[in-house]
């Protein structure tokens, strides 16, 4: 009896403690998220509370995506501006996701980079307010077979210039350095104009402008994007270089308008996988002097050329190999008969395949 009665008391001792230490586990990643707001004294974006956010998305009802972050919803702001509201439901390591999008895109301002508008934090709510892109992300225009409207070369070679210049002030036009490292069509929105502007700023870091180097403990971004010295430390360090193959990879994808790579059988051969790994394809045609692009112009026929050769270099294996973002915006920018092709482009570093 006496231990029932023990078992019966301690119980809601037990429970109280544990429901305790989950709210000051929890409770801790809220302190540390409004620590950084308040030391951010210098945002340009609103705070909002939860309850605006409500009024402006009338009770979440139009969804404009879901990815693995939360919901993105279409909202109205006070001045009748619509915008872009994501709720992030499954905010990582105490709200740093959060914290980097605040960090980033609230003290910056470019043509080619989405504004964020405002934020609101309330415990565990997590809302970020941006500029409503009414045209979508790029791999909805370039990927899906249903897709409305058909860009031509020329816009596509437009919008392939905006990300260059977006991703270029990115690395060297503020007054800190930021490496993106999630550059890819999903994460490219384009406006009434098809003006494209980079979004998802989840993963990024921010660096000193002298200092290019950056210090990671583990992969990021999104595989057919990572350049290779996320998972290969013999082949250089990790720097801006990242976004560049990360881009490179977005080029040749909107030149070819397709993915680069479909899923090869695991015996396939290096015949076989020319055929299916877009690179190695389009850059033995363009060696051999056999590609032809489908319905375009002498004119249309130069900038797909220029897309391509210029995404080949950016996806060159070694960072050193790499040209810098205003380099690329110059390759775009210039003449073909100025490019050369570059190395035929590798999926492994040549000491990695020697090993196996």
């Amino acid at each position: 009896m006496l231990l029932v009665a023990r078992a019966l008391c301690g119980s809601p001792c037990v429970a109280a403690f544990l429901i305790y230490k989950w709210r000051r586990r929890h409770l801790s990643g809220y302190d540390t998220i409004e620590e950084f707001l308040q030391t951010q004294n210098n945002l340009m974006p609103i705070r909002y509370a939860y309850s605006d956010i409500k009024k402006m998305t009338g009770g979440f009802k139009e969804m404009l995506g879901k990815g693995g972050f939360g919901s993105v919803y279409k909202g109205k702001l006070r001045s009748g501006q619509f915008a872009a509201i994501k709720m992030l439901e499954k905010s990582k390591a105490n709200g740093q996701d959060f914290m980097n999008e605040v960090a980033t895109i609230g003290r910056i301002h470019h043509a080619n980079v989405v504004r964020l508008i405002g934020f609101c934090s309330e415990g565990s709510k997590h809302a970020l307010i941006y500029e409503f892109m009414s045209k979508g992300s790029l791999d909805s225009h370039i990927f899906s077979p249903e897709r409305s409207i058909s860009l031509s070369w020329e816009k596509l070679y437009e919008i392939s210039l905006g990300v260059a210049r977006g991703i270029e002030y990115l690395h060297k036009g503020c007054e800190i350095q930021i490496l993106h490292f999630d550059i890819k069509p999903h994460n490219i929105l384009l406006n009434e104009n098809f003006t494209p502007k980079i979004s998802d700023f989840g993963l990024a870091k921010l660096y000193p402008t002298r200092g290019s180097i950056a210090s990671l403990t583990a992969a990021r971004g999104t595989i057919g994007y990572m350049a290779p010295e996320l998972f290969y430390k013999n082949i250089g360090r990790v720097s801006y270089k990242a976004d560049v193959y990360s881009f490179g990879m977005l080029l040749l994808e909107m030149a070819g308008k397709r993915k680069t790579l479909k899923a090869p059988a695991a015996d396939a051969s290096e015949q076989n996988l020319s055929q299916i790994y877009y690179p190695f394809w389009v850059y033995d045609k363009l060696s051999d002097g056999k590609l032809e692009i489908e319905d375009a112009t002498g004119e249309e026929n130069e900038i797909v050329r220029k897309m391509i050769i210029t995404g080949l270099w950016c996806i060159q294996m070694e960072p050193s190999n790499r040209p810098p973002m205003n380099k690329v915006v110059e390759m775009l920018e210039g003449d073909l008969e100025d490019l050369q092709l570059p190395q035929r482009p590798l999926l492994y570093p040549e000491k990695t395949m020697q090993k196996g």
